[in-house]
């Protein structure tokens, strides 16, 4: 049989909708492009942007990067008492019956809400009070670009950023290193999720 070309109507169509797509990710430069300030904090926010438009979902995970630090044998039991993590901050463990709401807060949260948070699948992106305003921007951008993403302020945070997944840490020295974007395709809703699916949302947006 003698394969058919496309009509024009069908050319034009797949023209509208390559125009539409390319207008859509224009859109996307130019907001990244007003939020970030410094050629490092673009490059980061560059990549996010890339795996949420360039491969929805989760189908973009990829490796653990270099670095990472494995924690098992973590208890996952309830408590209302306040808990203490030999990780700073923790990785998991016993935590508060109610999760933290996933996204970004400009204060501290409790531990124990954020490590539900973690049970549920969450990466907790925790950075020194003192990081500088364009990193930080960086950051909330990543917890406003895709879910289960929680990013606070941590003090006496051992390194400028640290990235934290259920039994899993990564100590970085600034948001430009390029395996903070690798650590949450990785991780989050990672298959070391004790609940992965459960909610990062109807839990609390408490701070301290």
């Amino acid at each position: 049989m003698t394969p058919t070309s496309p009509s024009s109507a069908e050319r034009r169509a797949q023209r509208q909708q390559n125009a539409r797509r390319q207008a859509q990710q224009q859109r996307l430069r130019r907001r990244l492009l007003r939020i970030g300030s410094g050629a490092g904090a673009l490059i980061v926010v560059g990549v996010v942007a890339w795996l949420i438009v360039g491969k929805p979902g989760l189908a973009s995970r990829t490796q653990a990067p270099a670095g990472v630090q494995i924690f098992s044998g973590l208890a996952r039991t309830h408590t209302n008492d306040p808990v203490s993590y030999p990780e700073t901050p923790p990785v998991g463990g016993p935590h508060a019956p109610v999760w933290q709401n996933c996204g970004y807060y400009s204060a501290p949260i409790a531990n124990e809400h954020g490590v539900h948070s973690l049970e549920h699948g969450a990466v907790w992106i925790t950075y020194q009070p003192n990081l500088p305003n364009d990193q930080v921007a960086t950051l909330r951008q990543l917890a406003d670009s895709q879910t289960y993403v929680l990013v606070s302020p941590y003090p006496n945070l051992p390194t400028p950023v640290v990235a934290s997944a259920w039994g899993r840490q990564l100590r970085l020295d600034s948001v430009t290193d390029p395996r903070l974007v690798q650590f949450v395709s990785a991780f989050r809703q990672g298959p070391q999720t004790p609940e992965r699916g459960a909610a990062c949302t109807g839990g609390t947006s408490v701070t301290q």
